[in-house]
């Protein structure tokens, strides 16, 4: 190794242990920042010391999902794997997971790499990488005001596939803008889909991202929609359909505890409460097959994988179930809303929306959600809460659903686990999440309320 890239790696190190010692964050993104000031390199430098394979994980929603059951089935078979856990999926925090995973002589010992990649950020990474596969769950609008039009997103990822035409893609053959992306793109090809339609009516609303060809511009006739632009479509114009997939789960069935499904002979009962995790669970059994990795001990990982990624969490305060979700996209939003109607029982309900950088500033996607569906959700109070909490409060008036507004919320919450349902949801978009973690733990131990579920 060169000496300026142990000088990138060392520099890197120091930067992280003062930014922890000085208690001034996480330090997943300025170390990887300082390495690549040093060295511009330092990343194809580390990659390459990969012992095995390194996959990409792309994608509008799941990809934090679907990255983590990657490496919870890598690290199941007792591979050393590295992984940007913190979601710190930018070209610098990207560097930053792999300096900082090396040892006192600056060298990598890892099996494996499962790298979540920004979709904007894929033309700066996937170079520099050169990944064995690469993994898109879907694509659809997010941050309007960062991605601008979907055609942005598309144009992206397809010049960051030019750089890398040996990866293999893993594609989700449902949803018509990703697969005629990698179709058009020349490299190799993998495909998996869902053929059941396990999705409700409220999951699939009327959001699309495309409903014309992306070949022929001939509108798109569907069999049926599982939920967005995702389903079982072709083109009467000029034949593009969807493909058999390669991989895909069948016996889909839902209990109300456990969903059971199979992923060929292997049949699993999982913890998953919502379908869309079907979807996360299935491309990461694809990617795995793929990357010609054991799936030995598969079925007991995913049986006991924590879907939550701290995106989903759940905390019992004073006999009242507090349950803590991401929603930070019009799909994403409209797949939570299905969830809120199928608990049935009575609920109290907080919406959270920010406007901050990281959640894009502009909130009329609130606008393509359909939230008329919360008027069925039992819900004994709705509460809009965050900075576009007025924004939020507007769109249910639209719907005429009652709603009250927060200017508290750590008031509010108090109030609904001492005079509530019992039974609390808080959906919230990117950066309430963080802040709702925090409160809730501190409000378990402030008020005793029982250890988190």
């Amino acid at each position: 190794m060169k000496l300026r890239s142990i000088l990138a790696i060392k520099c890197a190190k120091w930067t992280s242990s003062i930014i922890k010692k000085l208690n001034r964050g996480s330090g997943a993104t300025l170390p990887g920042y300082v390495a690549l000031k040093i060295d511009p390199s330092i990343l194809s430098v580390l990659a390459d010391m990969v012992k095995e394979k390194i996959i990409v994980t792309m994608g509008t929603n799941g990809k934090t999902t679907t990255n983590a059951i990657l490496y919870s089935a890598l690290s199941a078979e007792g591979y050393r794997v590295i992984i940007n856990r913190t979601g710190a999926n930018m070209l610098n925090g990207i560097v930053s997971a792999f300096v900082l995973a090396t040892d006192k002589k600056c060298r990598l010992n890892a099996d494996y790499a499962c790298i979540e990649v920004d979709e904007l950020a894929s033309v700066h990474v996937l170079p520099r990488l050169k990944p064995d596969c690469a993994l898109l769950t879907n694509i659809s609008r997010d941050q309007l005001d960062r991605f601008g039009d979907i055609d942005l997103t598309i144009n992206k990822i397809k010049t960051a596939y030019q750089s890398v035409p040996n990866a293999t893609l893993i594609i989700n053959a449902d949803d018509v803008i990703s697969y005629s992306l990698a179709k058009e793109s020349g490299n190799p090809l993998i495909t998996y889909g869902i053929d059941e339609q396990i999705f409700d009516d409220t999951s699939r609303s009327d959001i699309r991202e495309s409903t014309f060809c992306q070949f022929c511009g001939e509108k798109l006739s569907y069999d049926f929609y599982h939920y967005g632009q995702l389903g079982n479509y072709h083109c009467p114009n000029c034949g593009l359909h969807r493909p058999e997939p390669d991989f895909t789960a069948t016996n889909i069935e839902f209990d109300g505890n456990l969903y059971h499904f199979n992923f060929g002979d292997i049949n699993i009962h999982s913890t998953i409460q919502t379908s869309y995790n079907i979807y996360n669970t299935l491309s990461a059994y694809a990617g795995l097959h793929a990357l010609g990795a054991p799936l030995t001990h598969f079925k007991e990982m995913i049986e006991s994988f924590d879907y939550g990624n701290n995106r989903e969490n759940v905390f019992t305060i004073q006999n009242t179930k507090i349950q803590l979700h991401l929603a930070k996209n019009p799909v994403g939003f409209q797949q939570k809303v299905s969830m809120l109607l199928k608990d049935q029982k009575e609920k109290d309900i907080i919406i959270l929306i920010n406007d901050a950088y990281q959640d894009g500033r502009d909130v009329s996607w609130l606008w393509d959600v359909d939230f008329h569906h919360l008027s069925q959700a039992n819900a004994a109070t709705i509460t809009t809460a965050g900075t576009r909490k007025y924004d939020m409060a507007l769109r249910l008036k639209y719907e005429n659903i009652p709603y009250y507004i927060s200017d508290d919320l750590k008031t509010t919450i108090t109030n609904l686990i001492s005079a509530g349902t019992g039974n609390l949801y808080l959906v919230v978009n990117y950066t309430g999440l963080q802040p709702c973690n925090q409160l809730l733990a501190k409000l378990e131990t402030e008020l005793k309320g029982g250890d988190k579920a």
